[in-house]
């Protein structure tokens, strides 16, 4: 089995969550901003180099690592081994905005262009691509926006 190392970036501002779109590849779920992890690369650095790289967003600040899962997609040798983070946003972003990554790991060679915008925590996340909701749960509670876990269950973060 090979194993790829990503992060995944829940970035929030105020009560809301940072989502975006592929446009120029509309039938894609949403999703989070998140990335691979550069060989011996410390996660917390490779989630804020992501972050910025797909957001363009600089003003960020590490919030908490909520947890890690491992992903396989059906028929395929590689386990992706995620780690999630809540990141803050402490700038003035706008309501929505375009952004390109420059450099993407997977996919075409080319630059990707998304379609950023924010969505209201609790209720106004849309249905995310497989995976990304993974620790929507952990934010929540971290967020005091969903009850806390019952004391007798294990905690992810």
């Amino acid at each position: 089995m090979k194993i790829v190392n990503k992060v995944f970036a829940y970035i929030t501002f105020d009560h809301r969550l940072l989502v975006f779109d592929q446009v120029d590849f509309p039938d894609e779920a949403v999703q989070v901003p998140a990335g691979t992890r550069h060989e011996n690369e410390n996660p917390e650095v490779a989630v804020l180099r992501e972050a910025w790289e797909e957001t363009g967003l600089a003003d960020l600040k590490m919030g908490a690592f909520l947890g890690e899962t491992d992903f396989m997609w059906a028929g395929s040798d590689t386990v992706f081994r995620r780690r999630f983070y809540h990141l803050i946003c402490e700038g003035s972003p706008g309501e929505r905005w375009r952004h390109y990554e420059e450099h993407p790991s997977e996919g075409p060679a080319e630059r990707i262009l998304f379609e950023l915008y924010w969505v209201d925590l609790p209720g106004g996340v849309p249905r995310l691509s497989s995976g990304h909701d993974a620790f929507l749960q952990q934010l929540l509670r971290r967020m005091n926006l969903a009850p806390a876990a019952d004391s007798g269950s294990a905690s992810a973060a």
